[in-house]
Formats: structure tokens, sequence, C-alpha cells
């Protein structure tokens, strides 16, 4: 007993006795070389994570993809994790344990090296890796704020259910008995809880078509603001009062979306109506001075300009213009309306024109005094 320490199994037999039965007794050296074992892999990983896979990581920065880098960086963490299990699995090995440990010892090796894989290829699908960009520009595709976390989030769902799936299947489980289960309960749900189901979809719908992006401004029938973030469920949004709204995005993807941040440029369409007194030469020399300005703006678009007299208004002659702004930040659309304005004011106080408002003339009617035939 001095030398050796033995290791007391507790099982139960067929009648319901409880037995005890001293069969491990390992000598104090094999522990030692156990602990020693252990030691020297940790130890290992120290000097491979230092050094050797460092020098790796180097190398690998030399290729022109950085996708061994990318992998390398993922599979970090996992491999450090390898290193110490390897050395408490060399050093359960080595321990005169009884055969019948083998197996199960070989089917928890094998899970924990399943579940290392799969904690790599978690890291790997992250949204900050590159390699969703690359496979995306492969296949030419517009990977934007909105997909990206998007296909992160699913890939990271797929590798999660295929490694648990995979450690149950090692484990002798009926895992297409349990996919068949989940299979009815799913319906069972997707019955309960339509509306989340809706919103999810709905989100895949705005994901897939993007007709907006993260930061852009849109407008619907139910809000009108700056896009923040969309989720499974939902996207919320900034309104121009600063306050967070947030849409389910079953609602959002059967309204009409109004995206403004995609305009290539912003229309200016107004009526500018003068006065009836107004001779027809000035009429004419205001729409082809306006016409003129616009055409030499620094800030207008020159593709589609119109200026023409219009109609005769109720109580004014109406002169149309249409055109756009080369910017379409708001601000800035605002100091270009503002000059063009001014502009216009200048023309027509040069030109001795008035502009009309709204006014009515009222003709009376004077009728003689009636004379009387009567006499007094």
């Amino acid at each position: 007993m001095k030398n050796s320490i033995i290791f007391l199994r507790r099982f139960c037999c067929k009648d319901g006795v409880n037995v005890w039965n001293s069969v491990y007794n390992f000598d104090w050296v094999e522990i030692g070389i156990a602990i020693g074992i252990v030691i020297i892999f940790h130890v290992f990983r120290k000097i491979f994570t230092t050094y050797i896979f460092k020098l790796i990581l180097r190398m690998s920065r030399k290729v022109p993809t950085d996708l061994i880098t990318n992998v390398l960086l993922s599979f970090e963490k996992p491999i450090r994790v390898f290193f110490t299990f390897i050395g408490f699995y060399v050093a359960f090995v080595y321990l005169p344990f009884p055969e019948r440990f083998d197996e199960p010892a070989i089917l928890i090796l094998r899970s924990f090296i399943i579940f290392l894989i799969a904690s790599g290829l978690y890291n790997l699908s992250a949204t900050s890796s590159s390699l969703l960009l690359k496979v995306g520009s492969r296949f030419n595709l517009e990977v934007d704020d909105i997909l990206l976390p998007f296909i992160s989030k699913l890939l990271r769902f797929a590798i999660i259910a295929m490694a648990i799936s995979i450690v149950l299947n090692e484990w002798d489980y009926n895992v297409s008995g349990f996919i068949a289960g989940l299979g009815l309960g799913g319906l069972a749900f997707a019955l309960a809880a339509q509306d989340s189901l809706g919103n999810f979809f709905g989100g895949v719908v705005i994901i897939t078509e993007k007709p907006f992006s993260i930061g852009d401004w849109i407008k619907t029938p139910s809000v009108e603001g700056t896009v923040e973030d969309i989720t499974f469920r939902s996207t919320k949004i900034r309104t121009f009062a600063q306050a967070i709204v947030t849409v389910p995005n079953s609602t959002l993807a059967n309204e009409p979306i109004t995206n403004w941040t995609q305009m290539g440029k912003r229309q200016i369409s107004f009526n500018l109506g003068v006065t009836y007194s107004t001779p027809r030469e000035k009429v004419e020399r205001c729409v082809r001075r306006i016409d003129d300005m616009l055409r030499n703006h620094d800030d207008i678009d020159q593709e589609l300009i119109m200026v023409r007299f219009n109609e005769f208004n109720d109580s004014s002659l109406d002169i149309f213009l249409y055109f756009f702004t080369k910017t379409t930040a708001w601000v800035e659309y605002l100091k270009v309306k503002e000059n063009v304005n001014l502009r216009i004011m200048t023309i027509l106080q040069e030109e001795g024109v008035s502009v009309a408002f709204p006014s009515r003339s009222i003709y009376l009617e004077k009728k003689e005094p009636v004379k009387s035939d009567r006499t007094e």
C-alpha cells in the first residue's frame, strides 16, 4: 500500500446488492509518469503556439491568397485545446485501465475532435472573415452589411447542427429518429409561431432582394428614416426625429419601399406664376434667361432641363420648371435649390416682372335709378 494506490469501483449486481471491488492498483511511478505526460504536452503546446504556429502563420502571409492565414487563425484556439486534451488521453492510455474503457475513451476522443473542428469552422464563418467576401466575389454576389451577417448565422447554425448529428451518430444514437422527431416538433412549432416565421421569411426576402442596405434612407407607408439594423425578425429604422422604430419584417416586405439613397440625382419641379399684366415679350425673355441660367449652373444635372410657359392659371401665367440637382444629400440639395430660387428672383427683378399671388377680380354692376311716373 505504500508504493501503490487502489481505485475502488462500485457496481450493481442483478439482485440489487451493491458490491465494492478493488480492481485498479496503480503504482505511484505510473501515476507520476502520467502526470509527466500531461505536463510534457502542455509544454509542447506552449512551444507550438509561441514559435511553430507563429512561424507557419508568418509563412502563410507570404502566399498571394489569405485563405490559409484565415484558416490558421480560426483554428488557433482549437489546436491549443487539442494538445491539452491529447495529453490527458495519452496519460489515460498509459495507465493500466481495463480494456472495457478503451472504446468509451476513443469515442470521447473522436467526439472532442469533432467539436474542435466544428469550433474552428464556426470561427472561420464569422462575419469578420474575409472568406465570405471572397466567395461572394468569386460567384459575383454582392455581399453587404445585411447579407454577410445573415449568411454567417446560417453557416454557423448548419455547422453546429452537423457537429451534434455526427457526435450522436458516433455514440450510436438514432439520428434519423431524432431528426424525424424534430420535424414533427417543428411542424407544431410552425403552427404556433406563424407570425415569427412570417417575420423570418420576410427578412429573407429583404436580404435576398435587397431593396435597401444598412445606412440607406427609405420611406414606406409606415415609417421613414435611416436603416440601422436588420435581424431575422425585424428591421430597425431611425427616424429624422432620432427615434428608433422597429418594424416586423413581414410588414416591411409587403409594403412599397422608396429608397431615396439610391437616387442618382434629385428632382426639383414647380410652377412659377407671374402676373397677367406681364407682356408676352417679358415672359419669353424670363423663360429663356431661366433656361440659360440652369444650363450654366455647376450643380444642376444637364441631362434634362425643362423651362416652359405652361398654362394660363386662374390668377397667374405659369412657367413650368423641371430639372435635377447633381447632389442627393438633403442639406446640399436645399443649398442648390435656394441658389436657383435667388437667381430666378434676380432675373424677374431685372425684367420688371412680378410674381403673382392668388387674387380675384370683382366687378360691380351699376344700375341706373328707376324713374317714377307718380306725381306728388
